[in-house]
């Protein structure tokens, strides 16, 4: 039988395939449907610190609006930073990720592409900027002790592919695995809600390959608008 790092291969490539035919019509429309589900979700319209990541041209739900719409709400909102940490931990990957916060809707409109053409902090900018653990600029993969006042409420995540019973395929770094340990390990781990375009998410009877360090979903919403629930 072959491996789950070979299935969840063979699973990224037939869905990067899928997600070439959709047009960028179909995209913003379940783009428009998914972030309509995510404002109204009590979860987020509670939360005080969210995490959402910054979406590729295509390909994916854009985060576009829920960003604006948390700055506008007064809520903190940080975002992915990914690096190569100066120390190597045990069962660390190679490159991990923390989340930053942005400061304004004019930092965020002002962000650069990176070579994924996925908005991304200039790496000059990050020691300024608070992180969800606590404190400014990286935390070097350090284990930090989060409170009430620091970690997040609610994180939106994103996926290559989504199954029914809210397993999630990523894009085969680790980094958002690798983060909801270092939360779970401070004992503050948020609210984790999937977007999903109806491309990414497989048939019932189909589930996506998942191992130990796999988290799933406490909550999936689609392209269609449609809440899920684990």
């Amino acid at each position: 039988m072959a491996s789950i790092a070979a299935l969840k291969k063979d699973l990224r490539k037939r869905i990067k395939h899928l997600l070439a035919d959709v047009s960028e019509a179909a995209v913003a429309t379940q783009t428009s449907n998914a972030t309509k589900a995510l404002l109204a979700l009590p979860e987020y319209k509670a939360a005080r610190r969210i995490s959402v990541y910054l979406s590729m041209p295509t390909g994916e739900i854009s985060t576009t609006s829920i960003v604006k719409d948390a700055l506008a709400q007064g809520k903190r909102v940080f975002i992915p930073y990914t690096y190569v940490p100066d120390i190597h931990m045990p069962g660390q990957p190679k490159s991990i990720m923390d989340m930053v916060e942005l400061q304004s809707i004019n930092d965020f409109e002002t962000l650069k592409p990176d070579k994924w053409n996925i908005p991304t902090p200039s790496s000059d900018s990050i020691t300024s900027r608070a992180n969800s653990f606590g404190g400014k600029g990286l935390t070097q993969g350090k284990q930090i002790q989060t409170t009430d006042e620091v970690g997040l409420d609610l994180i939106v995540m994103p996926g290559m592919a989504f199954d029914s019973n809210f397993g999630r395929l990523g894009h085969g770094k680790g980094f958002y695995d690798y983060f909801l340990r270092r939360s779970q390990d401070a004992s503050r781990i948020p609210q984790k809600v999937g977007l999903s375009l109806t491309e990414q998410l497989l048939p019932p009877s189909e589930s996506v390959p998942m191992d130990t360090s796999d988290y799933r979903l406490d909550a999936l919403i689609t392209g269609k608008g449609e809440l899920r629930r684990a």
